[in-house]
């Protein structure tokens, strides 16, 4: 079994397009189960690594929901300390939890796969002595910028890793959504942790029986869970925030730095990046995940199967 440090790895080798006899690899139990067909469509990814990982991501945010309503907020003598700081909470929740979903169903900017053929290198209109290249594992002409990626078994547009917590690639498309969730998460884990601080303090000035419906060894023993679990949180997404923060203001994914390539296309301004990943100038629609999401377009997409491979 691979580590979590291998399975982000890119490992494939470019080579130049020669001819367009070779099949794309099939087989494998990894790989889209839904390949989009358009921008709309849905994206799910057959690891499971990243199935389990996702899970237990929802899982958690569910059980911080579950402390902080019913053994903090709930019993607390303040109606309007309640109300507010639960819907605070909720509301940062539900947001985490949507762009982790935005980030996991999202294309995150495949290559058509086997797309090298012959026809399709001649409509290219190549000019004489213009070199491209193709991906031997899943025979699609790569553009500048594209890995590929060997959960995903595709060529992905500016790939700058394979996250198993959102069960994708963070690329060209989906890296908005995946900077949200891990932004979100951040803010449920400090808010947790200040309302776990200001719960024991509460509870120790007054009366355990008085300021929670649970006995005080199990409220304890919760808390201190979801303490761990929000610093652990909180710890792992700063990193990741900062990060991918980093990657697109330099215009620079994190599989181009570790190779240490040198740069080939024209560098973007820190606020370029920021526009072209976020999509147009600073306004709130950057902080909302469900932003573009064409809901009623998608449920009435046909399905339709090939393969392994479906298109919804």
């Amino acid at each position: 079994m691979q580590s979590p440090g291998q399975r982000q790895r890119d490992t494939e080798q470019h080579r130049p397009l020669l001819s367009a006899d070779d099949n794309p690899e099939a087989g494998g139990r990894a790989g889209p189960l839904f390949a989009p067909a358009d921008q709309d469509s849905l994206w799910f990814i057959q690891d499971g690594c990243g199935i389990v990982c996702g899970v237990v991501t929802w899982l958690l945010v569910l059980y911080a929901a579950f402390v902080v309503n019913l053994v903090m907020l709930l019993p607390n003598k303040s109606l309007w300390y309640s109300v507010i700081n639960g819907a605070l909470f909720n509301f940062l929740s539900v947001m985490a939890l949507a762009s982790h979903l935005r980030a996991m169903l999202s294309d995150p900017g495949a290559v058509p796969k086997g797309n090298a053929t012959k026809d399709y290198m001649d409509s290219l209109q190549l000019k004489p002595g213009e070199v491209i290249y193709k991906c031997p594992k899943c025979c699609s002409i790569k553009p500048q910028r594209a890995h590929h990626c060997s959960i995903c078994k595709r060529c992905i547009r500016k790939m700058d890793h394979h996250c198993p917590w959102v069960n994708n690639c963070v690329g060209e498309k989906n890296q908005r959504f995946f900077v949200l969730f891990t932004m979100y998460i951040a803010l449920v884990s400090v808010y947790a942790l200040c309302l776990s601080f200001l719960q024991v303090y509460s509870c120790v000035h007054d009366q355990w029986n008085e300021c929670t419906d649970f006995s005080p060894p199990v409220a304890v023993m919760l808390m201190v869970f979801l303490c761990l679990e929000a610093f652990l949180f909180l710890t792992f997404t700063v990193v990741m925030f900062g990060t991918q923060i980093h990657s697109i203001c330099n215009d620079e994914t994190e599989i181009e730095r570790l190779k240490n390539e040198k740069p080939t296309w024209e560098r973007r301004l820190r606020w370029e990046g920021m526009k072209a990943v976020f999509g147009g100038p600073p306004s709130f629609l950057w902080f909302n995940p469900f932003s573009g999401l064409r809901l009623r377009r998608l449920l009435m997409t046909r399905t339709r199967r090939s393969g392994v491979e479906f298109s919804v």
